[in-house]
């Protein structure tokens, strides 16, 4: 839980996902040779921010998004939304400026909604305000800001410890329209032939889908994956014995609606674990969600 909470604390909202992608690479240069396959990884340029590991002979490619919600301040002490960030008056936002660090409160009007900050200075316009994180851990659960998707990212860093064959893809912008994975996936499909995608990602407690009882495949958001290769996901799932429970929604999305809409033929599924108190400071995750999340990627990593 150590990395974990040293990925909640990098501020990097959609758009400035830098701090955490130089992060991500110094973590891989120093774990790399412990690693069980030695990855190349592709970085920088044309990539901007994001970074693909490619390992072995892949056939199959984990997509897990950078970047979280916040604020930007705009004229006076006006705030507007990085994303959908939870807004309750009294939630502590952090950031820094030319003038030095910022540690403010986020007020919310109660008749019109419009958001301000209050600080004993005026912020530069533009500076980008995040949530002050509170990283909490108790023998069942971890709970602060940005488990969506530090977890996600998490996952995937674990995951190459043991990945023999296959693509690690860190993408940008998710919690902001999207992007980045656009030109990851066609770099990946064209050069590498892969068409096959897991969403390293974290969903939502919701009445279906209940903290403590397994990693969530989902069969459905607002877009629907080729049910052929969901159902190969859930019979890798169930024969493995990995604790596991299925997500129908009618909403939401994540970085596979790029994949859907992609003039590439990709099979694309989101596993993740599930969080209640969504985009907020204190989101929360069940460790039993959470191992059961690494556990099933590495026994797909090595079916599918």
């Amino acid at each position: 839980m150590q990395l974990l909470q040293a990925l909640c604390q990098i501020a990097a909202p959609s758009g400035n996902e830098a701090p955490l992608t130089e992060f991500l690479l110094r973590y891989i240069q120093q774990h790399q040779a412990n690693w069980r396959t030695l990855p190349t990884v592709v970085a920088g340029g044309e990539f901007q921010d994001c970074i693909i590991l490619i390992f072995g002979k892949p056939r199959t490619a984990v997509f897990a998004h950078l970047d979280s919600i916040g604020f930007t301040v705009r004229y006076g002490k006006q705030l507007v939304r990085i994303g959908g960030p939870d807004a309750e008056t009294g939630y502590r936002l952090v950031g820094r400026d030319a003038q030095g660090e910022i540690e403010c409160t986020l007020q919310v009007n109660e008749e019109t909604g419009a958001l301000s900050y209050d600080f004993h200075r005026e912020i530069e316009r533009g500076t980008e305000l995040t949530f002050r994180c509170d990283f909490r851990e108790t023998e069942t659960t971890v709970q602060s800001c940005y488990l969506d998707n530090r977890l996600g990212v998490w996952n995937a860093l674990r995951l190459c410890e043991t990945l023999q064959d296959g693509i690690v893809a860190f993408s940008c912008w998710e919690e902001h329209g999207g992007g980045s994975v656009a030109y990851l996936a066609r770099h990946i499909y064209e050069t590498y032939g892969v068409r096959q995608a897991l969403i390293s990602d974290i969903t939502w407690v919701t009445e279906g889908v209940r903290p403590g009882q397994g990693v969530a495949i989902s069969l459905r958001d607002s877009l629907i994956p080729r049910r052929s290769y969901v159902e190969r996901i859930r019979r890798i799932a169930r024969e493995a014995g990995i604790a596991h429970q299925l997500e129908v929604e009618a909403s939401g999305g994540s970085d596979a609606k790029e994949l859907q809409l992609s003039a590439q033929p990709w099979d694309w599924c989101f596993v993740g674990a599930p969080e209640d108190n969504v985009h907020s400071p204190d989101e929360i995750v069940a460790k039993m969600d959470i191992e059961s999340m690494l556990a099933l990627y590495q026994e797909l990593m090595r079916k599918l």
